[in-house]
């Protein structure tokens, strides 16, 4: 039996419980991160020579050039012409259904001239040069190259290099074919902390990006942490979350699953059910039982829901979306009647999945929209990954004689409040021509 929480929104200590519930400790290892600054020192210091080295190290992998670790555009195409016809066509139609989406995000430039013909607007350019990393070896996510490279084509990203490790030269045909559909520039065979270095500061082979975006292990994040600034970053991910809002009337076994669909991933993850329904609750904790013991990773899912999953059950449905609100979720699915009904009182998720039908594993693979999403309740001010990620903003200001005369005024008034006299009197020349 699972020994999953069970709470109850009228109870007294409810909202005590409920933070400890969402509580996770984000504090980084310090071995970790002394380790973390250490590879960057060196990467930065001594470039190629240093990542062929941990190269050796961490993958044992012996290259005497990064040359030796780049994959030519032939390789990525012969791993996607090796794949059979059902995992090929599958990764084509998702990438298809995510680049079909992500283009409805593109943002243009756009301008407006006022009445004395000073023109005001914005200029919206992609990032030249953007990193991406993938977790490698008997690990596959070929969902995260789509989601992560896409976008970033989509947003017209010239220059997209893929890092991923290879431990032992284990290739993973899936990846490549991945990066080959979603037409990666350059690909190179290194990972860990030593590859982010090699994207924030460059080396002799590896150039420097702008960004860098994707998944990886704790070395990786910390990595991404520690070079944040130099380049941007997508976000440091916390444990995947999931929060099902239901009325009672899906059948339990479903909602079993799509807490496992979560709880699968490690042992952080946080699945949670809210519903009005006591005996709604009793019947999901039946299928969670009933079900655990066929999953091949059983013994993930059953740490994670004892240590930070929920049934929980509540008023009505209204007090659902409030209490969603305030866990503001990585994934939430509406598993109700007339889900439009309920989803404008949602303010904060990253993904909210509508309708019994929308289970989140297709969110995670072929829907269309993003599945990276902020986590650990930052989806309170944070967004999926998009096009907007992988463009930049400038503004425009092209002022006339008119409107420096008029806009020096002002200017001058407030740069003098400000006791910064040359800002008055730059504006002020112009009032004088």
């Amino acid at each position: 039996m699972v020994q999953i929480k069970r709470l109850n929104s009228t109870d007294n200590n409810f909202n005590q419980a409920l933070q400890q519930l969402l509580a996770f400790d984000t504090i980084m290892d310090e071995s970790i991160d002394a380790t973390v600054a250490k590879i960057l020192t060196d990467i930065k210091t001594r470039g190629n020579a240093a990542l062929i080295e941990y190269t050796r190290q961490f993958d044992h992998v012996h290259a005497s050039s990064i040359e030796a670790l780049e994959l030519t555009r032939d390789a990525l195409h012969q791993s996607l012409s090796s794949l059979p016809n059902e995992q090929r066509q599958a990764l084509e139609l998702a990438a298809k259904r995510i680049r079909t989406y992500h283009e409805k995000q593109t943002a243009s430039s756009w301008h407006y001239q006022e009445d004395d013909s000073t023109m005001l607007g914005q200029k919206v350019t992609p990032l030249d040069r953007v990193g991406l990393y993938v977790p490698g070896g008997k690990a596959s996510y070929p969902s995260s190259v789509l989601m992560n490279a896409i976008p970033a084509k989509v947003a017209g990203v010239k220059e997209l290099y893929m890092v991923v490790p290879t431990p032992h030269g284990e290739k993973n045909d899936m990846v490549l074919a991945a990066a080959a559909i979603s037409e990666v520039d350059r690909v190179f065979t290194i990972g860990g902390a030593q590859a982010i270095g090699a994207l924030a500061y460059g080396t002799e082979t590896i150039p420097q990006v702008d960004k860098i975006v994707g998944p990886g292990n704790a070395y990786v994040a910390a990595a991404k942490r520690r070079v944040f600034g130099i380049v941007g970053i997508d976000m440091v991910a916390g444990p995947s979350e999931i929060l099902v809002i239901c009325d009672g009337k899906t059948h339990p076994d479903w909602i079993a699953m799509d807490m496992f669909s979560q709880a699968e991933h490690d042992e952080l993850a946080q699945s949670i059910l809210l519903t009005p329904n006591a005996d709604y609750l009793n019947q999901v904790a039946q299928s969670i039982d009933q079900l655990i013991d066929t999953m091949p990773r059983q013994n993930v899912i059953r740490a994670a829901l004892e240590n930070r999953g929920a049934l929980i059950q509540v008023q009505n449905l209204e007090e659902a979306c409030a209490i969603a609100n305030t866990i503001s979720p990585e994934h939430l699915e509406l598993s109700v009647d007339s889900p439009e009904l309920w989803v404008d009182k949602i303010r904060h998720a990253g993904a909210i999945f509508m309708g019994r039908h929308t289970c989140e594993a297709l969110g995670d693979y072929c829907a269309g929209p993003n599945h990276v999403l902020p986590t650990s309740r930052t989806a309170r001010f944070s967004s999926p990954l998009g096009v907007y990620d992988f463009q930049k903003r400038s503004s425009l200001i092209q002022v006339s004689q008119q409107g420096a005369a008029k806009l020096g005024e002002v200017a001058s008034v407030l740069a003098y409040s400000e006791g910064l006299q040359a800002h008055a009197r730059s504006a002020e020349y112009r009032i004088k021509a």
